[in-house]
Protein backbone atom coordinates (compact mmCIF):
# COMPACT_ATOMS: atom_id res chain seq x y z
CA UNK A 1 0.00 0.00 0.00
CA UNK A 2 1.45 3.33 -1.09
CA UNK A 3 1.90 6.22 1.33
CA UNK A 4 -0.66 8.36 -0.52
CA UNK A 5 -3.21 5.55 -0.32
CA UNK A 6 -2.47 5.14 3.38
CA UNK A 7 -3.15 8.85 3.89
CA UNK A 8 -6.50 8.56 2.06
CA UNK A 9 -7.57 5.39 3.88
CA UNK A 10 -9.11 7.09 6.97
CA UNK A 11 -11.27 9.16 4.62
CA UNK A 12 -12.78 6.16 2.83
CA UNK A 13 -16.39 5.15 3.34
CA UNK A 14 -15.32 1.62 4.32
CA UNK A 15 -13.18 2.98 7.15
CA UNK A 16 -15.95 5.28 8.37
CA UNK A 17 -18.56 2.51 8.32
CA UNK A 18 -16.18 0.23 10.20
CA UNK A 19 -15.44 2.98 12.71
CA UNK A 20 -19.13 3.65 13.31
CA UNK A 21 -19.80 -0.06 13.65
CA UNK A 22 -16.96 -0.38 16.16
CA UNK A 23 -18.15 2.68 18.14
CA UNK A 24 -21.74 1.44 18.28
CA UNK A 25 -20.59 -2.04 19.28
CA UNK A 26 -18.30 -0.63 21.98
CA UNK A 27 -21.04 1.65 23.29
CA UNK A 28 -23.52 -1.23 23.33
CA UNK A 29 -20.98 -3.40 25.13
CA UNK A 30 -20.39 -0.66 27.71
CA UNK A 31 -24.12 -0.33 28.36
CA UNK A 32 -24.37 -4.11 28.65
CA UNK A 33 -21.46 -4.15 31.11
CA UNK A 34 -23.02 -1.45 33.28
CA UNK A 35 -26.33 -3.29 33.23
CA UNK A 36 -24.89 -6.70 34.11
CA UNK A 37 -22.50 -5.19 36.66
CA UNK A 38 -25.38 -3.47 38.41
CA UNK A 39 -27.52 -6.62 38.20
CA UNK A 40 -24.77 -8.84 39.64
CA UNK A 41 -23.92 -6.35 42.41
CA UNK A 42 -27.61 -5.98 43.29
CA UNK A 43 -28.11 -9.77 43.31
CA UNK A 44 -25.07 -10.35 45.53
CA UNK A 45 -26.19 -7.62 47.90
CA UNK A 46 -29.71 -9.02 48.10
CA UNK A 47 -28.34 -12.50 48.75
CA UNK A 48 -26.07 -11.18 51.53
CA UNK A 49 -28.87 -9.09 53.03
CA UNK A 50 -31.08 -12.17 53.01
CA UNK A 51 -28.40 -14.14 54.86
CA UNK A 52 -27.90 -11.39 57.47
CA UNK A 53 -31.65 -11.02 57.93
CA UNK A 54 -31.92 -14.80 58.35
CA UNK A 55 -29.26 -14.74 61.11
CA UNK A 56 -31.10 -11.97 62.96
CA UNK A 57 -34.32 -13.98 62.66
CA UNK A 58 -32.52 -17.03 64.14
CA UNK A 59 -31.28 -14.97 67.10
CA UNK A 60 -34.80 -13.60 67.54
CA UNK A 61 -36.20 -17.12 67.69
CA UNK A 62 -33.53 -18.20 70.21
CA UNK A 63 -34.24 -15.12 72.35
CA UNK A 64 -37.97 -15.82 72.40
CA UNK A 65 -37.52 -19.50 73.21
CA UNK A 66 -34.42 -19.67 75.41
CA UNK A 67 -33.58 -16.17 76.50
CA UNK A 68 -30.77 -13.64 76.15
CA UNK A 69 -28.03 -15.88 77.54
CA UNK A 70 -28.53 -18.47 74.84
CA UNK A 71 -28.39 -15.70 72.24
CA UNK A 72 -24.98 -14.64 73.56
CA UNK A 73 -23.74 -18.22 73.37
CA UNK A 74 -25.11 -18.61 69.85
CA UNK A 75 -23.40 -15.37 68.78
CA UNK A 76 -20.01 -16.60 69.96
CA UNK A 77 -20.42 -20.01 68.38
CA UNK A 78 -21.54 -18.47 65.07
CA UNK A 79 -18.62 -16.03 64.89
CA UNK A 80 -16.06 -18.73 65.69
CA UNK A 81 -17.57 -21.10 63.13
CA UNK A 82 -17.59 -18.53 60.30
CA UNK A 83 -14.28 -16.94 61.26
CA UNK A 84 -13.74 -13.81 63.32
CA UNK A 85 -12.39 -11.98 60.21
CA UNK A 86 -15.45 -12.95 58.24
CA UNK A 87 -18.33 -11.97 60.54
CA UNK A 88 -18.99 -10.14 63.80
CA UNK A 89 -22.00 -9.69 66.13
CA UNK A 90 -23.03 -7.05 68.65
CA UNK A 91 -25.97 -6.93 70.99
CA UNK A 92 -27.13 -3.39 71.73
CA UNK A 93 -29.47 -1.59 74.10
CA UNK A 94 -32.13 0.60 72.48
CA UNK A 95 -29.89 3.55 73.30
CA UNK A 96 -27.23 2.20 70.91
CA UNK A 97 -24.79 1.04 73.61
CA UNK A 98 -23.25 -2.44 73.10
CA UNK A 99 -23.45 -4.84 76.00
CA UNK A 100 -22.21 -8.03 74.31
CA UNK A 101 -20.25 -8.88 71.16
CA UNK A 102 -18.07 -11.41 69.40
CA UNK A 103 -14.29 -10.87 69.14
CA UNK A 104 -14.02 -7.32 67.71
CA UNK A 105 -10.22 -7.04 67.46
CA UNK A 106 -10.43 -7.18 63.66
CA UNK A 107 -13.52 -4.92 63.53
CA UNK A 108 -12.62 -2.31 66.11
CA UNK A 109 -12.91 0.54 63.58
CA UNK A 110 -16.56 -0.33 62.95
CA UNK A 111 -18.83 1.90 64.97
CA UNK A 112 -22.56 1.84 65.79
CA UNK A 113 -25.06 3.72 63.67
CA UNK A 114 -27.34 5.17 66.33
CA UNK A 115 -29.67 6.62 63.69
CA UNK A 116 -30.29 3.09 62.39
CA UNK A 117 -30.97 1.85 65.94
CA UNK A 118 -33.38 4.73 66.50
CA UNK A 119 -35.30 3.88 63.32
CA UNK A 120 -35.71 0.29 64.55
CA UNK A 121 -36.81 1.30 68.04
CA UNK A 122 -39.31 3.82 66.68
CA UNK A 123 -40.75 1.12 64.40
CA UNK A 124 -39.93 2.86 61.15
CA UNK A 125 -38.03 -0.18 59.80
CA UNK A 126 -37.76 -3.89 60.41
CA UNK A 127 -34.20 -4.17 59.14
CA UNK A 128 -31.60 -1.47 58.40
CA UNK A 129 -28.64 -2.15 56.11
CA UNK A 130 -25.50 -0.18 55.29
CA UNK A 131 -22.19 -0.77 53.53
CA UNK A 132 -18.98 0.52 55.08
CA UNK A 133 -15.44 0.81 53.76
CA UNK A 134 -12.67 -0.04 56.17
CA UNK A 135 -9.63 2.25 55.85
CA UNK A 136 -6.58 0.40 54.56
CA UNK A 137 -8.56 -2.60 53.32
CA UNK A 138 -9.71 -3.28 49.76
CA UNK A 139 -12.92 -5.06 50.76
CA UNK A 140 -16.04 -3.60 52.31
CA UNK A 141 -18.41 -4.67 55.07
CA UNK A 142 -22.18 -5.11 54.93
CA UNK A 143 -23.91 -4.20 58.21
CA UNK A 144 -27.43 -5.22 59.25
CA UNK A 145 -29.47 -4.02 62.26
CA UNK A 146 -32.54 -5.75 63.65
CA UNK A 147 -34.55 -6.14 66.91
CA UNK A 148 -34.38 -9.68 68.28
CA UNK A 149 -36.37 -9.09 71.45
CA UNK A 150 -37.68 -6.51 73.92
CA UNK A 151 -34.89 -3.99 74.52
CA UNK A 152 -32.28 -5.88 72.49
CA UNK A 153 -30.94 -4.84 69.04
CA UNK A 154 -28.57 -7.05 67.03
CA UNK A 155 -25.83 -5.62 64.83
CA UNK A 156 -24.32 -8.07 62.32
CA UNK A 157 -21.36 -7.35 60.05
CA UNK A 158 -20.24 -9.53 57.14
CA UNK A 159 -17.07 -9.11 55.05
CA UNK A 160 -17.79 -8.63 51.33
CA UNK A 161 -14.36 -9.93 50.36
CA UNK A 162 -15.67 -12.89 48.35
CA UNK A 163 -18.22 -10.69 46.56
CA UNK A 164 -15.54 -8.09 45.78
CA UNK A 165 -13.25 -10.81 44.42
CA UNK A 166 -16.06 -12.21 42.29
CA UNK A 167 -16.87 -8.78 40.84
CA UNK A 168 -13.17 -8.10 40.15
CA UNK A 169 -12.89 -11.39 38.28
CA UNK A 170 -16.08 -10.53 36.39
CA UNK A 171 -14.62 -7.15 35.36
CA UNK A 172 -11.37 -8.72 34.20
CA UNK A 173 -13.06 -11.46 32.19
CA UNK A 174 -15.56 -9.01 30.75
CA UNK A 175 -12.91 -6.53 29.61
CA UNK A 176 -10.70 -9.23 28.11
CA UNK A 177 -13.65 -10.81 26.34
CA UNK A 178 -14.97 -7.48 25.11
CA UNK A 179 -11.54 -6.42 23.86
CA UNK A 180 -11.32 -9.59 21.78
CA UNK A 181 -14.92 -9.14 20.59
CA UNK A 182 -14.31 -5.48 19.65
CA UNK A 183 -11.25 -6.43 17.58
CA UNK A 184 -13.28 -9.21 15.97
CA UNK A 185 -16.19 -6.83 15.42
CA UNK A 186 -13.90 -4.31 13.71
CA UNK A 187 -12.59 -7.05 11.43
CA UNK A 188 -16.11 -8.27 10.66
CA UNK A 189 -17.27 -4.68 10.20
CA UNK A 190 -14.43 -3.98 7.76
CA UNK A 191 -15.23 -7.18 5.84
CA UNK A 192 -18.96 -6.40 5.71
CA UNK A 193 -18.33 -2.78 4.69
CA UNK A 194 -15.97 -3.85 1.92
CA UNK A 195 -18.42 -6.52 0.80
CA UNK A 196 -21.35 -4.09 0.84
CA UNK A 197 -19.34 -1.52 -1.13
CA UNK A 198 -17.87 -4.01 -3.59
CA UNK A 199 -20.52 -2.97 -6.10
CA UNK A 200 -19.49 0.66 -5.75
CA UNK A 201 -15.86 -0.39 -6.28
CA UNK A 202 -16.94 -2.16 -9.48
CA UNK A 203 -18.70 0.99 -10.68
CA UNK A 204 -15.59 3.03 -9.86
CA UNK A 205 -13.28 0.63 -11.71
CA UNK A 206 -15.57 0.65 -14.74
CA UNK A 207 -15.80 4.45 -14.71
CA UNK A 208 -11.98 4.63 -14.53
CA UNK A 209 -11.64 2.32 -17.52
CA UNK A 210 -14.25 4.32 -19.40
CA UNK A 211 -12.25 7.48 -18.72
CA UNK A 212 -9.52 5.79 -20.76
CA UNK A 213 -11.92 5.79 -23.77
CA UNK A 214 -13.02 2.16 -23.35
CA UNK A 215 -16.79 2.62 -23.68
CA UNK A 216 -17.37 -1.12 -24.04
CA UNK A 217 -16.86 -1.76 -20.32
CA UNK A 218 -19.90 -2.60 -18.19
CA UNK A 219 -20.45 -3.00 -14.45
CA UNK A 220 -21.09 -6.66 -13.48
CA UNK A 221 -24.44 -7.37 -11.81
CA UNK A 222 -23.68 -9.21 -8.55
CA UNK A 223 -27.30 -10.15 -7.70
CA UNK A 224 -26.47 -9.71 -4.02
CA UNK A 225 -27.45 -6.19 -3.00
CA UNK A 226 -30.56 -4.68 -4.47
CA UNK A 227 -29.41 -1.06 -4.10
CA UNK A 228 -25.98 -1.71 -5.66
CA UNK A 229 -27.52 -3.78 -8.44
CA UNK A 230 -29.96 -0.96 -9.25
CA UNK A 231 -27.01 1.45 -9.38
CA UNK A 232 -25.09 -0.92 -11.67
CA UNK A 233 -28.09 -1.39 -13.98
CA UNK A 234 -28.69 2.37 -14.17
CA UNK A 235 -24.98 2.99 -14.78
CA UNK A 236 -24.90 0.39 -17.56
CA UNK A 237 -28.00 1.89 -19.17
CA UNK A 238 -26.33 5.30 -19.08
CA UNK A 239 -23.23 3.80 -20.70
CA UNK A 240 -25.37 2.23 -23.43
CA UNK A 241 -26.89 5.61 -24.23
CA UNK A 242 -23.47 7.32 -24.14
CA UNK A 243 -21.93 4.65 -26.37
CA UNK A 244 -24.76 4.98 -28.87
CA UNK A 245 -24.37 8.75 -28.81
CA UNK A 246 -20.60 8.57 -29.32
CA UNK A 247 -21.02 5.97 -32.06
CA UNK A 248 -23.54 8.24 -33.75
CA UNK A 249 -21.19 11.21 -33.53
CA UNK A 250 -18.33 9.15 -34.94
CA UNK A 251 -20.54 7.82 -37.72
CA UNK A 252 -21.68 11.32 -38.54
CA UNK A 253 -18.07 12.51 -38.63
CA UNK A 254 -17.09 9.61 -40.88
CA UNK A 255 -20.02 10.30 -43.19
CA UNK A 256 -19.12 13.98 -43.37
CA UNK A 257 -15.51 13.05 -44.11
CA UNK A 258 -16.62 10.66 -46.88
CA UNK A 259 -19.02 13.23 -48.30
CA UNK A 260 -16.29 15.88 -48.32
CA UNK A 261 -13.71 13.61 -49.86
CA UNK A 262 -15.41 13.25 -53.24
CA UNK A 263 -16.13 16.96 -54.00
CA UNK A 264 -12.65 17.98 -52.80
CA UNK A 265 -11.13 15.35 -55.09
CA UNK A 266 -13.22 16.69 -58.00
CA UNK A 267 -12.17 20.28 -57.26
CA UNK A 268 -8.55 19.19 -57.20
CA UNK A 269 -8.95 17.30 -60.44
CA UNK A 270 -10.54 20.27 -62.22
CA UNK A 271 -7.82 22.60 -60.92
CA UNK A 272 -5.13 20.19 -62.10
CA UNK A 273 -6.78 19.88 -65.54
CA UNK A 274 -7.03 23.67 -65.76
CA UNK A 275 -3.38 24.04 -64.85
CA UNK A 276 -2.33 21.36 -67.38
CA UNK A 277 -4.33 23.04 -70.17
CA UNK A 278 -2.32 26.31 -69.77
CA UNK A 279 -0.26 28.36 -70.16
CA UNK A 280 -2.41 31.34 -69.25
CA UNK A 281 -1.72 34.90 -70.17
CA UNK A 282 -2.42 35.87 -66.55
CA UNK A 283 0.08 34.39 -64.09
CA UNK A 284 -2.43 34.88 -61.31
CA UNK A 285 -4.62 32.14 -62.84
CA UNK A 286 -1.70 29.71 -62.73
CA UNK A 287 -1.01 30.62 -59.10
CA UNK A 288 -4.70 30.25 -58.20
CA UNK A 289 -4.91 26.82 -59.76
CA UNK A 290 -1.72 25.71 -58.00
CA UNK A 291 -2.96 27.03 -54.64
CA UNK A 292 -6.29 25.22 -55.17
CA UNK A 293 -4.46 21.94 -55.76
CA UNK A 294 -2.30 22.49 -52.67
CA UNK A 295 -5.26 23.28 -50.41
CA UNK A 296 -7.19 20.31 -51.79
CA UNK A 297 -4.23 18.08 -50.98
CA UNK A 298 -4.24 19.43 -47.40
CA UNK A 299 -7.98 18.83 -47.09
CA UNK A 300 -7.69 15.31 -48.48
CA UNK A 301 -4.80 14.57 -46.11
CA UNK A 302 -6.88 15.82 -43.16
CA UNK A 303 -9.93 13.80 -44.21
CA UNK A 304 -7.89 10.63 -44.71
CA UNK A 305 -6.24 11.10 -41.31
CA UNK A 306 -9.64 11.58 -39.62
CA UNK A 307 -10.96 8.43 -41.27
CA UNK A 308 -7.87 6.46 -40.22
CA UNK A 309 -8.17 7.65 -36.61
CA UNK A 310 -11.89 6.81 -36.49
CA UNK A 311 -11.36 3.34 -37.93
CA UNK A 312 -8.43 2.65 -35.64
CA UNK A 313 -10.37 3.82 -32.55
CA UNK A 314 -13.33 1.66 -33.58
CA UNK A 315 -11.07 -1.34 -34.24
CA UNK A 316 -12.38 -1.78 -37.78
CA UNK A 317 -9.30 -0.65 -39.69
CA UNK A 318 -7.61 -3.23 -41.87
CA UNK A 319 -4.47 -3.94 -39.89
CA UNK A 320 -1.90 -6.47 -41.04
CA UNK A 321 -0.12 -7.61 -37.89
CA UNK A 322 3.30 -9.11 -38.50
CA UNK A 323 6.76 -9.05 -36.91
CA UNK A 324 8.20 -5.59 -37.55
CA UNK A 325 11.77 -4.46 -36.85
CA UNK A 326 10.91 -1.15 -35.26
CA UNK A 327 14.61 -0.20 -35.27
CA UNK A 328 14.50 -0.20 -39.09
CA UNK A 329 11.36 1.94 -38.99
CA UNK A 330 13.15 4.47 -36.77
CA UNK A 331 16.24 4.53 -39.03
CA UNK A 332 14.05 4.94 -42.11
CA UNK A 333 12.27 7.89 -40.49
CA UNK A 334 15.62 9.47 -39.74
CA UNK A 335 16.76 9.04 -43.34
CA UNK A 336 13.47 10.48 -44.63
CA UNK A 337 13.50 13.58 -42.46
CA UNK A 338 17.24 14.42 -42.40
CA UNK A 339 16.98 16.81 -45.41
CA UNK A 340 14.02 18.64 -43.85
CA UNK A 341 15.80 18.89 -40.50
CA UNK A 342 19.03 20.19 -42.07
CA UNK A 343 17.06 22.80 -44.03
CA UNK A 344 15.76 24.04 -40.68
CA UNK A 345 19.20 24.08 -39.06
CA UNK A 346 18.48 21.01 -36.89
CA UNK A 347 20.54 17.94 -36.06
CA UNK A 348 18.58 14.66 -36.37
CA UNK A 349 20.11 11.50 -34.87
CA UNK A 350 18.91 7.93 -34.33
CA UNK A 351 20.13 5.44 -31.75
CA UNK A 352 18.79 1.89 -32.07
CA UNK A 353 20.02 -1.73 -31.94
CA UNK A 354 20.17 -3.73 -35.13
CA UNK A 355 16.99 -5.63 -34.39
CA UNK A 356 14.06 -4.84 -32.09
CA UNK A 357 10.96 -6.79 -33.04
CA UNK A 358 7.35 -5.85 -32.32
CA UNK A 359 4.07 -7.26 -33.58
CA UNK A 360 2.34 -4.57 -35.60
CA UNK A 361 1.13 -3.05 -38.82
CA UNK A 362 4.16 -1.68 -40.66
CA UNK A 363 2.15 1.02 -42.45
CA UNK A 364 0.58 2.35 -39.24
CA UNK A 365 3.85 2.26 -37.32
CA UNK A 366 5.64 4.15 -40.09
CA UNK A 367 2.88 6.75 -40.06
CA UNK A 368 3.07 7.16 -36.28
CA UNK A 369 6.87 7.46 -36.33
CA UNK A 370 6.71 9.99 -39.16
CA UNK A 371 4.17 12.07 -37.26
CA UNK A 372 6.34 12.18 -34.13
CA UNK A 373 9.48 13.20 -36.03
CA UNK A 374 7.60 15.72 -38.19
CA UNK A 375 6.01 17.20 -35.07
CA UNK A 376 9.44 17.56 -33.42
CA UNK A 377 10.90 19.29 -36.49
CA UNK A 378 8.00 21.75 -36.68
CA UNK A 379 8.36 22.96 -33.10
CA UNK A 380 12.15 22.96 -32.68
CA UNK A 381 13.83 26.25 -33.62
CA UNK A 382 17.38 26.33 -35.00
CA UNK A 383 19.90 25.47 -33.80
CA UNK A 384 18.31 22.44 -32.19
CA UNK A 385 18.58 18.68 -31.84
CA UNK A 386 16.15 15.82 -32.34
CA UNK A 387 17.04 12.37 -31.02
CA UNK A 388 15.26 9.17 -32.05
CA UNK A 389 15.95 6.16 -29.84
CA UNK A 390 14.68 2.58 -29.67
CA UNK A 391 15.39 0.28 -26.73
CA UNK A 392 13.86 -2.29 -24.42
CA UNK A 393 12.17 -1.07 -21.24
CA UNK A 394 14.55 -1.25 -18.27
CA UNK A 395 11.92 -2.63 -15.88
CA UNK A 396 10.17 -4.94 -18.34
CA UNK A 397 12.25 -6.45 -21.12
CA UNK A 398 9.09 -7.53 -22.96
CA UNK A 399 8.24 -3.86 -23.58
CA UNK A 400 9.82 -1.66 -26.26
CA UNK A 401 10.16 2.12 -26.01
CA UNK A 402 10.40 4.29 -29.13
CA UNK A 403 11.32 7.84 -28.11
CA UNK A 404 11.56 11.13 -29.98
CA UNK A 405 13.28 13.84 -27.95
CA UNK A 406 13.65 17.44 -29.12
CA UNK A 407 15.05 20.69 -27.76
CA UNK A 408 12.09 22.70 -29.00
CA UNK A 409 9.61 25.14 -27.51
CA UNK A 410 8.00 22.57 -25.19
CA UNK A 411 4.41 22.27 -24.00
CA UNK A 412 2.76 24.02 -21.06
CA UNK A 413 1.38 22.00 -18.14
CA UNK A 414 -2.17 23.19 -18.90
CA UNK A 415 -1.95 21.91 -22.48
CA UNK A 416 -0.36 18.50 -21.80
CA UNK A 417 -3.64 16.67 -20.95
CA UNK A 418 -5.19 17.80 -24.26
CA UNK A 419 -2.45 17.39 -26.85
CA UNK A 420 -3.76 13.97 -28.00
CA UNK A 421 -7.28 15.32 -28.58
CA UNK A 422 -8.34 15.79 -32.18
CA UNK A 423 -7.77 19.27 -33.64
CA UNK A 424 -6.24 20.57 -30.40
CA UNK A 425 -3.36 22.97 -30.92
CA UNK A 426 -1.37 24.83 -28.29
CA UNK A 427 -1.34 28.61 -28.46
CA UNK A 428 2.35 28.70 -29.39
CA UNK A 429 1.79 26.20 -32.24
CA UNK A 430 -0.99 28.05 -34.06
CA UNK A 431 1.54 29.99 -36.15
CA UNK A 432 2.78 26.68 -37.60
CA UNK A 433 0.95 24.80 -40.35
CA UNK A 434 -0.91 21.76 -39.11
CA UNK A 435 -4.33 20.27 -38.44
CA UNK A 436 -3.96 19.08 -34.87
CA UNK A 437 -4.51 15.43 -35.90
CA UNK A 438 -0.94 14.10 -35.90
CA UNK A 439 -0.67 13.21 -32.21
CA UNK A 440 -4.25 11.89 -32.20
CA UNK A 441 -3.22 9.45 -34.92
CA UNK A 442 -0.13 8.42 -32.93
CA UNK A 443 -2.29 7.64 -29.89
CA UNK A 444 -4.80 5.71 -32.01
CA UNK A 445 -2.00 3.62 -33.54
CA UNK A 446 -0.50 2.94 -30.09
CA UNK A 447 -3.86 1.78 -28.71
CA UNK A 448 -4.50 -0.37 -31.79
CA UNK A 449 -1.25 -2.19 -30.97
CA UNK A 450 -2.11 -2.61 -27.29
CA UNK A 451 0.36 0.07 -26.24
CA UNK A 452 0.32 3.71 -25.25
CA UNK A 453 2.12 6.99 -25.83
CA UNK A 454 3.17 9.49 -23.19
CA UNK A 455 4.94 12.81 -23.14
CA UNK A 456 7.25 14.70 -20.79
CA UNK A 457 7.67 18.35 -21.64
CA UNK A 458 8.68 21.71 -20.21
CA UNK A 459 8.23 25.06 -21.93
CA UNK A 460 11.50 26.30 -23.41
CA UNK A 461 13.34 23.02 -22.78
CA UNK A 462 11.81 20.62 -25.28
CA UNK A 463 9.63 17.52 -25.24
CA UNK A 464 10.08 13.76 -25.02
CA UNK A 465 7.43 11.57 -26.69
CA UNK A 466 7.65 7.84 -25.96
CA UNK A 467 5.69 5.15 -27.75
CA UNK A 468 5.37 1.99 -25.64
CA UNK A 469 4.76 -1.29 -27.50
CA UNK A 470 4.94 -5.00 -26.69
CA UNK A 471 8.12 -6.57 -28.02
CA UNK A 472 8.73 -9.96 -29.63
CA UNK A 473 11.66 -12.30 -28.98
CA UNK A 474 14.34 -11.98 -31.61
CA UNK A 475 14.11 -14.57 -34.35
CA UNK A 476 17.13 -16.86 -34.24
CA UNK A 477 18.51 -17.66 -37.67
CA UNK A 478 20.78 -20.53 -38.67
CA UNK A 479 24.23 -19.18 -39.60
CA UNK A 480 24.45 -21.72 -42.39
CA UNK A 481 21.28 -20.47 -44.08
Amino acid sequence: MSFARTIRWPHTLSFRLTLWYGLIFTLSSGIAFVFFYGLIAHTLRQRLDSQLSGKISEFEAIFNLQGLQEVKSAVLIESQAAGEKKIFFRLLYPSGVAFSSSNMSYWQTIGINRAAVRRLVEGRAVRVYETLTIPGRPDRVRIAYGIIGRGVVAQLGYSMESDTTFIAIFKKIFFLTMSALIVTALGVGWFMARRALSGVEAVTRTARKISDTDLGQRVPIMARHEEIDRLAVTFNQMLDRIEKLVAGIREMGDNIAHDLKSPVARIRGMAEMSLAAGPYDNCEDDALAASTIEECDRLLEMINTMLMISKTDAGVSETHMQPVNIADVARAAKTLFVPLAEDGGLTLTCTAPDTVLVSGDLRLLQRAMANLVDNAIKYTPAPGTIEISVDHDKTNKEKVNISVKDSGIGIGADDLPNIFNRFFRCDQSRATNGSGLGLSLVQAVAQAHGGCVDVVSEPGRGSLFTLHLSGLPEIQTNPGD
